[in-house]
């Protein structure tokens, strides 16, 4: 949706309606939300900071991207947290949608070096790490300054990060020079040459037109071997979180439908306190975050069904409602006789058109890759000796197609369209 905006040079949609929607058991919706505004906070920390709180833990896990993920340490790291934010008395306040209780958008400003303007948010974990620890960078105020630019701007900073992480590795390998950056010395830890790329990124301007295109287009315009230091799964830039540590959300980077994906993605490292959720649906038992093998494969598959669920519903993945309460409220809010397989399996039917609608285009089971960098480990750190496996990847995801009845080639087959009622899809794997 984002992409079809963008070519219309549509900024946003505004909506406001004037009735309220109906739903089945309206007292029962009531008597949910009651119970999350009486409960929230023991179910869940991102009401006291939101997200960015635990950074100086995930450095020391090895989770937080550093130097576009080449590892090692980031003695930083502690500069960057949702904390510090608090500590240096940034937070204006704390705001979030309507309604809810968990409150987890930062309102920050700060007036030098770089003057913001609150009504743009503050930065959460993944722009923290994107536009921090992996450009090397520990100067927050830096941070909530491109951060503003890319919210004014209406661009990811995710992806911005990432590109600017990409320009600064191959400044210091030699295929980017002065000459190509308009004299800014790109190298990692350099804060002022980060924000002037966010602003060259946003105004298209010199290296920033061609970053702008994201890093898959990047590297390949580039050249001189850069498509290395690309770090990005069709197209889409590798967010904040390490699949070398939590090697089951590598697995779902590398086959999910649109590219690198946390949100709808399983992170191992959280499967064993939130494991009491899953034994409804038959969830496999905790695994260590950095083991990839088929049980792995069959922990992603079935908790994946259910991470997925937030986009197939239009929930917030923050809001820390139990898998029952999601069942509960869908079957209140539609009347329809509810349960879990019928919500996997409409997620399964999704992630199956999403696959085919790939296909059609050109996409294939070649794609489903991750970075090169990620079969290395770095010389230091908490991942040091920590490789994913391309070959255990390639099994976990031959036991993945497996499980969502695709054939090995990562087809979805007719029997499994038929189970799906999607039969009529067949025709665009023709």
């Amino acid at each position: 949706m984002g992409a079809v905006m963008g070519s219309k040079k549509l900024k946003a949609i505004a909506v406001r309606g004037s009735k309220a929607p109906s739903m089945a058991d309206k007292e029962t919706i009531i008597a949910l939300s009651r119970w999350m505004g009486r409960n929230y906070k023991e179910r869940s920390v991102l009401w006291r900071y939101g997200t960015g709180g635990a950074i100086i833990q995930y450095e020391e896990s090895g989770n937080l991207p550093i130097r576009n993920f080449n590892g090692g340490t980031f003695p930083g790291a502690g500069e960057i947290t949702a904390q510090k934010l608090f500590e240096k008395g940034y937070i204006q306040k704390m705001e979030g949608c309507f309604a809810c209780p968990i409150r987890c958008k930062k309102r920050v400003r700060i007036e030098k070096p770089w003057p913001t303007d609150p009504l743009y948010g503050g930065p959460e974990y993944e722009t923290l790490a994107a536009l921090g620890s992996n450009c090397g960078i520990d100067d927050l105020e830096a941070i909530i300054k491109a951060d503003e630019l890319c919210g004014r701007y209406g661009i990811d900073t995710i992806s911005a990060g990432a590109c600017i992480s990409f320009a600064m590795e191959c400044f210091e390998k030699g295929i980017l020079t002065h000459e190509d950056t308009d004299g800014i010395t790109m190298t990692f830890g350099n804060a002022e040459a980060m924000i002037a790329m966010v602003e060259r990124i946003v105004m298209r301007k010199g290296l920033g037109d061609i970053l702008a295109e994201g890093t898959k287009k990047a590297a390949q315009k580039l050249g001189k071997g850069s498509d290395q230091f690309a770090m990005h799964v069709k197209g889409e830039e590798i967010p904040m979180h390490e699949p070398r540590y939590k090697q089951g959300l590598g697995l779902h980077y590398s086959v999910h439908a649109t590219g690198a994906d946390h949100c709808t993605g399983v992170h191992d490292n959280l499967m064993k306190e939130i494991m009491m959720d899953w034994e409804t649906i038959d969830v496999a038992e905790p695994i260590p975050s950095t083991e990839l093998s088929p049980r792995k494969a069959r922990m992603v598959y079935q908790v994946g069904l259910w991470r997925h669920m937030i986009n197939t519903v239009g929930l917030c993945m923050f809001v820390p409602w139990s898998n029952s309460q999601v069942k509960d409220a869908m079957e209140a809010i539609t009347g329809w006789p509810m349960s879990y397989w019928k919500l996997m399996k409409a997620v399964e039917r999704g992630i199956t058109l999403a696959r085919i609608f790939n296909l059609r285009e050109g996409f294939s089971a070649q794609d489903d890759r991750l970075p090169y960098r990620f079969a290395t480990h770095p010389s230091e750190g908490p991942l040091k000796g920590i490789t994913l496996d391309p070959a255990q990847l390639a099994e976990a995801q031959s036991v993945y197609y497996q499980m969502l009845g695709w054939d090995e080639s990562g087809i979805p087959t007719y029997s499994r369209l038929v189970e799906l009622d999607v039969e009529w899809a067949a025709k665009y794997l023709e």
